[in-house]
Protein backbone atom coordinates (compact mmCIF):
# COMPACT_ATOMS: atom_id res chain seq x y z
CA UNK A 1 0.00 0.00 0.00
CA UNK A 2 1.22 3.40 -0.92
CA UNK A 3 0.12 6.86 -0.92
CA UNK A 4 1.23 10.02 -2.40
CA UNK A 5 0.06 13.95 -2.53
CA UNK A 6 0.46 16.04 -5.54
CA UNK A 7 -0.44 20.02 -5.45
CA UNK A 8 -2.64 21.82 -9.07
CA UNK A 9 -4.73 24.08 -9.05
CA UNK A 10 -8.24 24.27 -10.53
CA UNK A 11 -9.73 27.34 -12.39
CA UNK A 12 -12.39 29.41 -10.68
CA UNK A 13 -12.88 32.66 -12.68
CA UNK A 14 -9.24 34.21 -12.54
CA UNK A 15 -8.62 32.82 -9.33
CA UNK A 16 -6.72 29.33 -9.34
CA UNK A 17 -7.95 27.40 -5.82
CA UNK A 18 -5.81 24.76 -4.68
CA UNK A 19 -5.97 21.31 -5.39
CA UNK A 20 -4.37 18.21 -3.76
CA UNK A 21 -4.10 15.14 -5.83
CA UNK A 22 -4.07 12.18 -3.73
CA UNK A 23 -2.80 8.89 -5.41
CA UNK A 24 -3.28 5.62 -3.15
CA UNK A 25 -2.25 2.25 -4.51
CA UNK A 26 -3.65 -0.68 -2.74
CA UNK A 27 -4.65 -4.41 -3.66
CA UNK A 28 -7.09 -5.50 -5.18
CA UNK A 29 -8.57 -6.02 -8.94
CA UNK A 30 -6.75 -3.52 -11.53
CA UNK A 31 -9.02 -0.49 -11.43
CA UNK A 32 -8.16 3.09 -12.12
CA UNK A 33 -10.89 5.57 -10.04
CA UNK A 34 -11.15 9.23 -9.67
CA UNK A 35 -13.36 11.32 -6.86
CA UNK A 36 -13.57 14.52 -5.69
CA UNK A 37 -16.26 16.66 -8.10
CA UNK A 38 -14.44 15.55 -11.60
CA UNK A 39 -16.04 16.80 -14.73
CA UNK A 40 -15.89 14.42 -18.11
CA UNK A 41 -12.75 15.75 -19.19
CA UNK A 42 -11.05 14.96 -15.74
CA UNK A 43 -12.99 11.51 -15.53
CA UNK A 44 -11.38 10.67 -19.09
CA UNK A 45 -7.91 11.43 -17.84
CA UNK A 46 -7.45 7.95 -16.64
CA UNK A 47 -7.28 6.46 -20.27
CA UNK A 48 -4.54 9.38 -21.37
CA UNK A 49 -2.48 8.79 -18.46
CA UNK A 50 -2.38 5.04 -19.03
CA UNK A 51 -1.67 5.52 -22.26
CA UNK A 52 1.37 8.11 -21.88
CA UNK A 53 2.82 5.92 -19.46
CA UNK A 54 3.05 3.13 -21.31
CA UNK A 55 4.19 4.42 -24.22
CA UNK A 56 6.73 6.46 -22.29
CA UNK A 57 7.72 2.61 -21.10
CA UNK A 58 7.14 3.89 -17.85
CA UNK A 59 5.06 1.36 -15.37
CA UNK A 60 1.29 1.35 -14.55
CA UNK A 61 0.99 -0.62 -11.62
CA UNK A 62 -1.60 -3.13 -12.15
CA UNK A 63 -3.48 -2.86 -8.63
CA UNK A 64 -6.38 -1.08 -7.92
CA UNK A 65 -5.80 2.71 -7.64
CA UNK A 66 -8.00 5.85 -6.55
CA UNK A 67 -7.31 9.25 -7.04
CA UNK A 68 -8.42 11.74 -5.06
CA UNK A 69 -9.19 15.37 -6.27
CA UNK A 70 -9.52 17.20 -2.37
CA UNK A 71 -11.49 19.44 -1.63
CA UNK A 72 -13.86 17.87 -2.78
CA UNK A 73 -16.33 20.46 -3.46
CA UNK A 74 -14.40 22.43 -5.69
CA UNK A 75 -14.92 21.45 -9.71
CA UNK A 76 -12.23 20.06 -11.83
CA UNK A 77 -12.64 20.32 -15.07
CA UNK A 78 -10.19 20.26 -18.55
CA UNK A 79 -7.32 18.09 -19.01
CA UNK A 80 -4.85 20.08 -17.08
CA UNK A 81 -5.01 17.28 -14.14
CA UNK A 82 -3.29 14.48 -16.46
CA UNK A 83 0.21 15.90 -15.28
CA UNK A 84 -0.04 15.75 -11.97
CA UNK A 85 -2.31 12.45 -11.42
CA UNK A 86 0.78 10.95 -13.68
CA UNK A 87 3.13 12.08 -11.43
CA UNK A 88 0.66 10.89 -8.47
CA UNK A 89 1.05 7.29 -9.81
CA UNK A 90 5.43 7.76 -10.46
CA UNK A 91 5.16 8.61 -6.88
CA UNK A 92 2.83 6.41 -5.23
CA UNK A 93 4.47 3.37 -7.00
CA UNK A 94 7.97 4.66 -5.86
CA UNK A 95 8.93 5.36 -9.51
CA UNK A 96 10.14 8.65 -8.50
CA UNK A 97 10.55 9.79 -5.19
CA UNK A 98 8.41 11.77 -3.26
CA UNK A 99 9.85 13.77 -0.56
CA UNK A 100 10.15 17.11 -2.38
CA UNK A 101 7.09 16.89 -4.28
CA UNK A 102 5.72 19.44 -1.74
CA UNK A 103 7.56 22.32 -3.52
CA UNK A 104 6.08 22.15 -6.51
CA UNK A 105 2.66 22.40 -8.53
CA UNK A 106 1.77 20.72 -11.54
CA UNK A 107 -0.49 21.59 -14.73
CA UNK A 108 -0.50 19.97 -17.86
CA UNK A 109 -2.56 17.70 -20.81
CA UNK A 110 -1.24 14.20 -21.50
CA UNK A 111 -1.10 12.88 -25.03
CA UNK A 112 -1.53 9.31 -25.21
CA UNK A 113 2.57 9.48 -26.57
CA UNK A 114 3.53 11.32 -23.50
CA UNK A 115 3.81 14.86 -24.66
CA UNK A 116 2.59 17.24 -22.57
CA UNK A 117 -0.18 19.86 -24.16
CA UNK A 118 -0.79 23.76 -22.91
CA UNK A 119 -3.83 24.33 -20.83
CA UNK A 120 -5.97 27.73 -20.76
CA UNK A 121 -5.74 29.81 -17.70
CA UNK A 122 -2.13 29.65 -17.08
CA UNK A 123 -1.62 33.30 -15.50
CA UNK A 124 -3.73 32.45 -12.93
CA UNK A 125 -2.51 29.69 -12.02
CA UNK A 126 1.26 31.13 -11.67
CA UNK A 127 0.25 33.56 -9.98
CA UNK A 128 -1.18 31.98 -7.32
CA UNK A 129 1.91 29.36 -7.44
CA UNK A 130 4.16 32.70 -7.25
CA UNK A 131 2.71 33.77 -4.05
CA UNK A 132 2.37 30.10 -2.48
CA UNK A 133 6.36 30.23 -3.22
CA UNK A 134 6.49 26.92 -5.18
CA UNK A 135 7.90 25.64 -8.39
CA UNK A 136 5.08 25.20 -10.88
CA UNK A 137 5.79 22.74 -13.26
CA UNK A 138 4.04 23.30 -15.99
CA UNK A 139 3.40 22.64 -20.55
CA UNK A 140 5.96 24.78 -23.00
CA UNK A 141 3.46 26.51 -24.66
CA UNK A 142 2.44 28.10 -21.53
CA UNK A 143 5.50 29.25 -20.34
CA UNK A 144 5.89 32.73 -22.05
CA UNK A 145 2.74 33.34 -20.79
CA UNK A 146 3.38 32.40 -17.07
CA UNK A 147 6.83 33.98 -16.86
CA UNK A 148 5.07 37.67 -17.61
CA UNK A 149 4.27 37.32 -13.53
CA UNK A 150 8.56 37.59 -12.83
CA UNK A 151 8.05 33.96 -11.50
CA UNK A 152 11.55 32.64 -11.93
CA UNK A 153 10.39 28.92 -10.69
CA UNK A 154 9.18 28.04 -13.90
CA UNK A 155 9.51 24.54 -15.03
CA UNK A 156 8.78 24.29 -18.85
CA UNK A 157 8.33 20.23 -19.81
CA UNK A 158 7.20 18.78 -23.42
CA UNK A 159 6.76 15.07 -22.36
CA UNK A 160 6.47 13.59 -19.04
CA UNK A 161 9.78 11.96 -19.16
CA UNK A 162 10.98 15.17 -18.96
CA UNK A 163 9.65 15.79 -15.36
CA UNK A 164 10.45 11.90 -14.67
CA UNK A 165 14.47 12.28 -15.39
CA UNK A 166 14.34 15.32 -13.37
CA UNK A 167 12.79 13.45 -10.34
CA UNK A 168 14.85 10.70 -11.07
CA UNK A 169 18.00 12.97 -11.42
CA UNK A 170 19.01 11.78 -14.78
CA UNK A 171 18.59 14.92 -16.42
CA UNK A 172 17.65 18.28 -14.23
CA UNK A 173 15.12 20.65 -15.71
CA UNK A 174 16.82 24.69 -15.23
CA UNK A 175 14.23 27.56 -14.44
CA UNK A 176 12.64 28.99 -17.76
CA UNK A 177 13.89 31.91 -19.04
CA UNK A 178 12.10 34.50 -21.07
CA UNK A 179 13.06 33.35 -24.92
CA UNK A 180 12.58 36.87 -27.41
CA UNK A 181 12.34 34.36 -30.32
CA UNK A 182 9.56 32.27 -28.84
CA UNK A 183 6.50 33.01 -30.63
CA UNK A 184 4.44 33.08 -27.49
CA UNK A 185 6.66 36.04 -26.57
CA UNK A 186 5.21 39.32 -25.33
CA UNK A 187 4.90 42.18 -27.38
CA UNK A 188 7.18 45.37 -26.20
CA UNK A 189 4.37 47.76 -24.75
CA UNK A 190 6.22 50.72 -27.15
CA UNK A 191 4.20 48.72 -29.45
CA UNK A 192 1.42 48.28 -28.16
CA UNK A 193 -0.22 50.78 -30.35
CA UNK A 194 -1.56 49.06 -33.70
CA UNK A 195 0.43 51.48 -36.27
CA UNK A 196 -1.74 50.82 -39.00
CA UNK A 197 -4.85 52.78 -37.02
CA UNK A 198 -4.36 56.61 -36.15
CA UNK A 199 -6.61 59.28 -35.38
CA UNK A 200 -5.20 61.62 -38.06
CA UNK A 201 -6.67 59.49 -40.51
CA UNK A 202 -10.35 60.88 -39.74
CA UNK A 203 -11.36 63.79 -41.76
CA UNK A 204 -12.88 66.44 -40.15
CA UNK A 205 -15.13 66.12 -37.10
CA UNK A 206 -13.11 68.18 -34.66
CA UNK A 207 -15.83 68.33 -32.12
CA UNK A 208 -15.83 64.22 -32.05
CA UNK A 209 -12.48 63.87 -31.86
CA UNK A 210 -12.22 66.44 -28.96
CA UNK A 211 -14.87 63.94 -27.39
CA UNK A 212 -12.89 61.52 -27.51
CA UNK A 213 -9.76 63.08 -26.12
CA UNK A 214 -11.88 63.89 -23.16
CA UNK A 215 -13.21 60.36 -23.34
CA UNK A 216 -10.07 58.99 -23.47
CA UNK A 217 -8.53 60.67 -20.20
CA UNK A 218 -11.30 60.39 -17.64
CA UNK A 219 -12.55 56.71 -18.95
CA UNK A 220 -15.79 58.17 -19.75
CA UNK A 221 -18.10 56.06 -21.88
CA UNK A 222 -19.71 57.47 -24.98
CA UNK A 223 -22.77 57.48 -27.10
CA UNK A 224 -21.81 58.77 -30.65
CA UNK A 225 -25.27 59.69 -33.05
CA UNK A 226 -25.12 60.28 -36.62
CA UNK A 227 -26.06 59.53 -40.04
CA UNK A 228 -24.52 56.35 -41.53
CA UNK A 229 -20.83 57.02 -43.20
CA UNK A 230 -19.49 60.10 -40.78
CA UNK A 231 -16.57 58.23 -39.52
CA UNK A 232 -18.29 56.96 -35.71
CA UNK A 233 -16.54 53.25 -36.42
CA UNK A 234 -13.02 54.77 -37.37
CA UNK A 235 -13.54 57.24 -34.33
CA UNK A 236 -14.35 54.28 -32.09
CA UNK A 237 -11.52 52.05 -33.40
CA UNK A 238 -8.66 54.57 -32.81
CA UNK A 239 -9.96 55.65 -29.13
CA UNK A 240 -7.12 52.81 -28.24
CA UNK A 241 -4.83 54.28 -29.86
CA UNK A 242 -4.71 57.60 -27.58
CA UNK A 243 -4.75 56.26 -24.63
CA UNK A 244 -1.98 55.22 -22.70
CA UNK A 245 -0.04 51.47 -22.56
CA UNK A 246 -1.31 49.55 -20.09
CA UNK A 247 0.57 49.16 -16.74
CA UNK A 248 2.64 45.81 -15.44
CA UNK A 249 -0.18 45.08 -12.87
CA UNK A 250 -3.28 45.96 -15.48
CA UNK A 251 -1.84 44.40 -18.20
CA UNK A 252 -1.46 41.00 -16.22
CA UNK A 253 -5.45 41.66 -15.22
CA UNK A 254 -6.23 41.64 -19.15
CA UNK A 255 -3.57 38.62 -19.81
CA UNK A 256 -4.99 36.75 -16.86
CA UNK A 257 -8.66 37.22 -18.38
CA UNK A 258 -7.38 36.70 -21.63
CA UNK A 259 -5.48 33.33 -20.94
CA UNK A 260 -9.11 32.11 -20.11
CA UNK A 261 -10.44 31.25 -23.30
CA UNK A 262 -9.55 28.29 -24.90
CA UNK A 263 -8.13 28.73 -28.24
CA UNK A 264 -8.36 32.67 -28.07
CA UNK A 265 -6.18 35.10 -30.36
CA UNK A 266 -2.84 36.47 -28.36
CA UNK A 267 -2.78 38.63 -25.80
CA UNK A 268 -0.18 41.62 -27.02
CA UNK A 269 1.68 42.77 -23.88
CA UNK A 270 0.31 46.04 -22.71
CA UNK A 271 -2.13 46.62 -25.51
CA UNK A 272 -5.92 47.52 -24.48
CA UNK A 273 -8.46 45.50 -25.76
CA UNK A 274 -10.60 46.47 -28.19
CA UNK A 275 -13.91 44.50 -28.40
CA UNK A 276 -16.76 44.77 -30.98
CA UNK A 277 -19.53 41.93 -30.41
CA UNK A 278 -22.24 41.79 -32.93
CA UNK A 279 -25.29 43.22 -32.17
CA UNK A 280 -27.07 39.55 -32.65
CA UNK A 281 -24.49 38.29 -29.51
CA UNK A 282 -26.88 37.45 -26.23
CA UNK A 283 -26.55 38.34 -22.74
CA UNK A 284 -24.31 35.32 -21.83
CA UNK A 285 -22.01 36.15 -24.57
CA UNK A 286 -21.61 39.65 -23.46
CA UNK A 287 -21.64 39.37 -19.42
CA UNK A 288 -20.14 35.50 -19.71
CA UNK A 289 -21.76 32.44 -18.67
CA UNK A 290 -22.10 28.88 -18.95
CA UNK A 291 -22.32 25.92 -16.40
CA UNK A 292 -18.35 26.50 -16.07
CA UNK A 293 -18.48 29.94 -16.27
CA UNK A 294 -16.78 31.86 -18.83
CA UNK A 295 -15.87 35.67 -18.98
CA UNK A 296 -17.86 37.59 -21.83
CA UNK A 297 -17.25 40.44 -23.98
CA UNK A 298 -17.36 42.93 -20.64
CA UNK A 299 -14.47 40.94 -19.25
CA UNK A 300 -12.61 40.31 -22.30
CA UNK A 301 -12.39 44.33 -22.95
CA UNK A 302 -11.09 44.54 -19.43
CA UNK A 303 -9.21 48.19 -19.09
CA UNK A 304 -9.80 48.39 -22.91
CA UNK A 305 -13.00 49.41 -25.07
CA UNK A 306 -15.92 47.54 -25.39
CA UNK A 307 -17.46 49.46 -29.00
CA UNK A 308 -21.08 48.61 -29.51
CA UNK A 309 -21.95 49.36 -33.37
CA UNK A 310 -25.69 49.63 -34.09
CA UNK A 311 -26.96 50.19 -30.27
CA UNK A 312 -30.18 50.06 -30.76
CA UNK A 313 -30.23 46.60 -33.04
CA UNK A 314 -28.78 45.11 -29.64
CA UNK A 315 -31.58 43.42 -27.87
CA UNK A 316 -32.97 45.61 -25.22
CA UNK A 317 -32.49 42.67 -22.42
CA UNK A 318 -28.80 42.70 -23.75
CA UNK A 319 -27.90 46.18 -23.28
CA UNK A 320 -29.74 45.90 -19.70
CA UNK A 321 -26.94 43.69 -18.50
CA UNK A 322 -24.71 46.03 -18.78
CA UNK A 323 -25.81 48.80 -16.12
CA UNK A 324 -24.11 47.06 -13.21
CA UNK A 325 -21.03 46.17 -14.59
CA UNK A 326 -20.84 50.14 -16.03
CA UNK A 327 -21.46 50.85 -11.89
CA UNK A 328 -19.50 48.26 -10.27
CA UNK A 329 -16.48 47.51 -12.97
CA UNK A 330 -17.10 43.81 -11.85
CA UNK A 331 -19.81 40.92 -12.88
CA UNK A 332 -20.41 38.15 -10.50
CA UNK A 333 -21.90 35.00 -12.43
CA UNK A 334 -23.89 32.77 -10.17
CA UNK A 335 -24.92 29.47 -11.01
CA UNK A 336 -25.94 26.16 -9.11
CA UNK A 337 -22.93 24.53 -8.85
CA UNK A 338 -20.55 27.35 -8.62
CA UNK A 339 -20.11 30.83 -8.85
CA UNK A 340 -17.36 33.32 -10.61
CA UNK A 341 -16.27 36.44 -10.36
CA UNK A 342 -14.41 38.65 -13.33
CA UNK A 343 -13.11 41.97 -13.52
CA UNK A 344 -15.04 44.30 -16.22
CA UNK A 345 -13.61 47.92 -15.53
CA UNK A 346 -13.95 48.40 -19.48
CA UNK A 347 -15.33 51.74 -21.40
CA UNK A 348 -18.26 51.55 -23.42
CA UNK A 349 -18.20 53.63 -26.50
CA UNK A 350 -21.76 53.08 -28.58
CA UNK A 351 -22.75 54.13 -32.26
CA UNK A 352 -26.34 54.34 -33.45
CA UNK A 353 -28.35 56.09 -36.45
CA UNK A 354 -30.81 59.00 -35.30
CA UNK A 355 -33.38 57.25 -36.71
CA UNK A 356 -34.49 53.65 -38.32
CA UNK A 357 -33.50 54.81 -42.00
CA UNK A 358 -30.06 56.88 -40.38
CA UNK A 359 -30.73 60.25 -42.45
CA UNK A 360 -32.93 62.39 -39.84
CA UNK A 361 -31.97 65.68 -40.80
CA UNK A 362 -30.75 65.22 -43.84
CA UNK A 363 -30.69 68.80 -46.20
CA UNK A 364 -32.05 66.30 -49.09
CA UNK A 365 -35.06 65.23 -47.56
CA UNK A 366 -34.26 61.70 -47.83
CA UNK A 367 -35.63 60.45 -44.30
CA UNK A 368 -39.11 59.59 -44.55
CA UNK A 369 -39.49 57.83 -41.12
CA UNK A 370 -42.47 59.06 -38.74
CA UNK A 371 -41.97 60.60 -35.42
CA UNK A 372 -43.48 57.13 -34.02
CA UNK A 373 -41.16 55.23 -35.63
CA UNK A 374 -38.32 57.45 -34.53
CA UNK A 375 -39.63 57.11 -30.93
CA UNK A 376 -39.91 53.63 -30.81
CA UNK A 377 -36.38 53.39 -32.43
CA UNK A 378 -34.65 55.28 -29.80
CA UNK A 379 -36.30 54.04 -26.80
CA UNK A 380 -34.50 50.75 -27.46
CA UNK A 381 -32.37 52.25 -25.58
CA UNK A 382 -33.74 52.57 -22.06
CA UNK A 383 -33.51 55.66 -20.15
CA UNK A 384 -31.27 54.04 -17.13
CA UNK A 385 -28.59 52.67 -19.68
CA UNK A 386 -28.49 56.33 -21.35
CA UNK A 387 -28.03 57.72 -17.99
CA UNK A 388 -24.77 55.77 -17.08
CA UNK A 389 -23.16 57.44 -20.32
CA UNK A 390 -21.24 60.48 -19.88
CA UNK A 391 -20.73 61.67 -23.22
CA UNK A 392 -23.68 61.87 -25.46
CA UNK A 393 -22.13 63.31 -28.98
CA UNK A 394 -23.61 63.82 -32.68
CA UNK A 395 -21.53 63.45 -35.45
CA UNK A 396 -22.92 64.97 -38.63
CA UNK A 397 -22.35 64.39 -42.21
CA UNK A 398 -19.21 65.42 -43.24
CA UNK A 399 -20.11 68.00 -46.64
CA UNK A 400 -18.56 67.06 -50.14
CA UNK A 401 -15.86 70.68 -49.77
CA UNK A 402 -14.65 68.88 -46.51
CA UNK A 403 -13.88 65.67 -48.25
CA UNK A 404 -12.69 67.03 -51.64
CA UNK A 405 -10.79 70.10 -50.29
CA UNK A 406 -6.76 68.38 -50.19
CA UNK A 407 -5.42 71.72 -50.22
CA UNK A 408 -7.09 74.43 -47.60
CA UNK A 409 -7.13 71.41 -45.29
CA UNK A 410 -5.82 71.79 -41.67
CA UNK A 411 -3.05 69.69 -40.62
CA UNK A 412 -4.44 66.93 -38.20
CA UNK A 413 -3.19 65.94 -35.08
CA UNK A 414 -1.90 62.26 -34.58
CA UNK A 415 -2.86 59.59 -32.71
CA UNK A 416 0.98 60.09 -30.81
CA UNK A 417 0.39 63.72 -29.83
CA UNK A 418 -3.00 63.72 -28.14
CA UNK A 419 -1.98 60.46 -26.32
CA UNK A 420 0.87 62.55 -24.85
CA UNK A 421 -2.18 65.02 -23.46
CA UNK A 422 -4.35 62.22 -22.61
CA UNK A 423 -0.90 60.46 -20.30
CA UNK A 424 -0.60 63.77 -18.52
CA UNK A 425 -4.39 64.31 -17.58
CA UNK A 426 -3.86 60.43 -16.50
CA UNK A 427 -0.90 61.33 -14.08
CA UNK A 428 -2.63 64.64 -12.33
CA UNK A 429 -6.04 62.13 -11.70
CA UNK A 430 -3.71 58.86 -10.30
CA UNK A 431 -1.50 61.62 -8.29
CA UNK A 432 -4.98 63.36 -6.94
CA UNK A 433 -7.33 60.62 -6.34
CA UNK A 434 -5.32 57.38 -7.65
CA UNK A 435 -8.20 56.43 -9.84
CA UNK A 436 -9.48 57.97 -13.35
CA UNK A 437 -12.45 60.64 -13.10
CA UNK A 438 -14.49 58.31 -14.41
CA UNK A 439 -14.60 56.01 -11.44
CA UNK A 440 -14.83 58.88 -8.95
CA UNK A 441 -17.17 57.98 -6.11
CA UNK A 442 -19.59 60.78 -4.41
CA UNK A 443 -17.10 61.84 -1.53
CA UNK A 444 -14.29 61.91 -4.41
CA UNK A 445 -16.42 64.16 -6.06
CA UNK A 446 -17.56 66.40 -3.80
CA UNK A 447 -13.67 67.02 -2.78
CA UNK A 448 -12.12 67.32 -6.02
CA UNK A 449 -14.86 69.20 -8.06
CA UNK A 450 -16.45 71.93 -6.72
CA UNK A 451 -17.72 74.31 -8.92
CA UNK A 452 -17.81 78.76 -8.21
CA UNK A 453 -21.25 80.41 -7.81
CA UNK A 454 -21.44 81.24 -11.51
CA UNK A 455 -20.84 77.00 -12.43
CA UNK A 456 -23.63 76.27 -9.50
CA UNK A 457 -26.31 78.54 -11.44
CA UNK A 458 -25.69 77.05 -14.83
CA UNK A 459 -25.67 73.70 -13.68
CA UNK A 460 -28.95 74.40 -11.74
CA UNK A 461 -30.58 75.41 -15.11
CA UNK A 462 -29.53 72.57 -17.02
CA UNK A 463 -30.78 70.03 -14.83
CA UNK A 464 -34.05 72.01 -14.54
CA UNK A 465 -34.46 72.02 -18.03
CA UNK A 466 -33.15 68.74 -19.32
CA UNK A 467 -34.47 66.75 -16.10
CA UNK A 468 -31.18 65.34 -15.26
CA UNK A 469 -30.98 63.33 -12.70
CA UNK A 470 -28.39 62.70 -9.38
CA UNK A 471 -26.52 60.26 -11.78
CA UNK A 472 -26.33 62.42 -14.94
CA UNK A 473 -25.34 65.64 -12.48
CA UNK A 474 -22.21 63.40 -11.35
CA UNK A 475 -20.81 62.18 -14.70
CA UNK A 476 -21.25 65.75 -15.28
CA UNK A 477 -18.86 67.36 -13.09
CA UNK A 478 -16.53 64.13 -13.64
CA UNK A 479 -16.75 64.89 -17.64
CA UNK A 480 -15.81 69.14 -16.41
CA UNK A 481 -13.26 67.90 -14.27
CA UNK A 482 -11.54 65.51 -17.38
CA UNK A 483 -11.64 69.02 -19.34
CA UNK A 484 -9.85 71.14 -16.41
CA UNK A 485 -7.40 68.39 -16.51
CA UNK A 486 -6.45 68.36 -19.98
CA UNK A 487 -6.55 72.28 -19.57
CA UNK A 488 -4.19 72.23 -17.02
CA UNK A 489 -6.87 73.77 -14.56
CA UNK A 490 -6.38 73.25 -10.72
CA UNK A 491 -10.43 74.43 -10.44
CA UNK A 492 -13.27 73.39 -12.68
CA UNK A 493 -13.71 76.75 -14.62
CA UNK A 494 -17.61 77.52 -15.82
CA UNK A 495 -16.39 77.06 -19.46
CA UNK A 496 -15.45 73.22 -18.71
CA UNK A 497 -18.82 73.02 -17.40
CA UNK A 498 -20.64 74.22 -20.47
CA UNK A 499 -18.34 72.17 -22.19
CA UNK A 500 -19.38 69.00 -20.58
CA UNK A 501 -23.60 69.96 -20.65
CA UNK A 502 -22.97 69.84 -24.23
CA UNK A 503 -22.35 66.78 -24.62
CA UNK A 504 -25.63 65.80 -22.65
CA UNK A 505 -28.32 67.32 -25.50
CA UNK A 506 -29.67 63.54 -25.54
CA UNK A 507 -29.96 62.53 -22.32
CA UNK A 508 -34.37 61.46 -23.18
CA UNK A 509 -35.41 59.92 -26.44
CA UNK A 510 -36.66 62.62 -27.89
CA UNK A 511 -37.34 62.81 -31.58
CA UNK A 512 -35.21 65.61 -32.37
CA UNK A 513 -31.33 65.20 -32.54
Amino acid sequence: MSLSVVYSRASAGIKAPLVTVETHISSGLPKLSIVGLPEAAVKESKDRVRSALLNSHLDFPNRRITINLAPADVPKEGGRFDLPIAIGILAASKQIPMDCLHEYEFAGELTLSGEVLGIHGALPLALEARNANKILVLPLQNAEEAILLGNNKILAVQHILDVYHHFTQQKLLNFYISNPQHPDYPSSIKTAHDPLLDLKDVRGQPHAKRALEIAAAGGHSLLMIGPPGTGKTMLASRLPTIMPPLSNEDALEVAAVHSLIPNNAPYVWGKRPFRTPHHTASGVALVGGGSNPRPGEISLAHNGVLFLDELPEFNKHVLEVLREPLESGTILISRAARQAEFPARFQLVAAMNPCPCGYLGDSRGRCQCTAEKIQAYRSRISGPLLDRLDIHLEVPALSPETLLDTKNRPEEESSAVIRERVHQAYQKQYARSQKLNARLNNPDIQKTCALNTVSQALILRAMERLGLSARSYHRILRVARTIADLENSIDIATEHLSEALSFRKIDRCTTRV
